[in-house]
């Protein structure tokens, strides 16, 4: 538990590693609601139709749904996706038909068609870990975005303190009951920050209670950007930040907010 996993260059082990478990994932982030409420609000503003690049298990897309809107939803996941497809089937039949859901790399889809609100929520684009992929994925938002249309994405605003965390101590965590097995586990944390790379690396530890062997651990690499680096990248490849925001309630972005939440056009 207090080991650090083995180094992963292109990090491609690691994000899918937290990616695997989709019932847990869902049960993780189920209180997690004021960026699903926000994308929903602007959706409905745009009308539709939405192409939300990084669908995950459906959280923002099904709420889209109910709300009326149609979207496509692309992920990389296969697990992802697929408890994606058991969570729209619950839907009524009409609401079922708003939502497509379609494999695909944000880094090189193309689907030959333009919307007028592109969406990428929950630090998506923190997975983008070099500037190469950061420009591919800016390509792929402007060939799907028509020209009066808006890309809206979330990020995490870094925080040094967190950055500076010691690599080699682990932080317990509040136990927690799996919800696929019911079995209580002991949870931790720990971290590493790659200052060269600006990629920050979260290790998450869980113990099942009276199996320790059986503890298993996951991977989230999460590239930093920083608030002026961020709308650089984004002025150079072609789009500029129309709004930015603290939260999703739209408060101004300040050195104290947790997310930089961008609303971006077509430059």
């Amino acid at each position: 538990m207090t080991q650090t996993p083995p180094s992963d260059p292109k990090n491609t082990r690691a994000t899918v590693s937290h990616y695997d478990d989709p019932v847990y994932y869902d049960h993780t982030y189920k209180r997690r609601r004021a960026d699903v409420d926000f994308y929903t609000a602007l959706a409905c503003q745009y009308d539709g139709p939405v192409l939300e690049l990084g669908v995950g298990t459906g959280r923002v897309a099904i709420s889209l749904a109910k709300a009326g809107v149609l979207t496509t939803g692309i992920d990389s996941s296969v697990p992802m996706l697929n408890h994606a497809k058991s969570r729209i089937a619950k839907l009524s039949k009409k609401r079922q038909e708003r939502i497509e859901l379609l494999p695909g790399d944000i880094r090189n889809l193309r689907l030959k068609r333009k919307f007028p609100l592109v969406i990428s929520p929950f630090n998506v684009w923190m997975h983008l870990y070099t500037r190469e992929d950061v420009e591919a994925a800016c390509k792929t938002v402007k060939a799907h975005l028509r020209p009066d249309g808006v890309f809206a994405f979330d990020v995490l605003n870094p925080w040094p303190a967190d950055l500076a965390r010691h690599p080699q101590k682990i932080y317990k965590g509040r136990r927690f009951k799996h919800p696929t097995n019911k079995r209580l586990h002991q949870y931790a944390e720990a971290f590493r920050y790659d200052v060269v790379k600006q990629v920050h690396h979260i290790y998450m530890f869980a113990l099942p209670e009276g199996s320790p062997e059986e503890g298993w651990t996951m991977e989230v690499p999460h590239r930093q950007f920083f608030p002026e680096e961020l709308k650089n990248l984004l002025h150079y490849n072609g789009l500029d930040v129309a709004e930015r925001y603290g939260d999703f309630e739209r408060n101004p972005f300040t050195g104290d907010s947790d997310s930089q939440v961008m609303i971006c056009k077509l430059r």
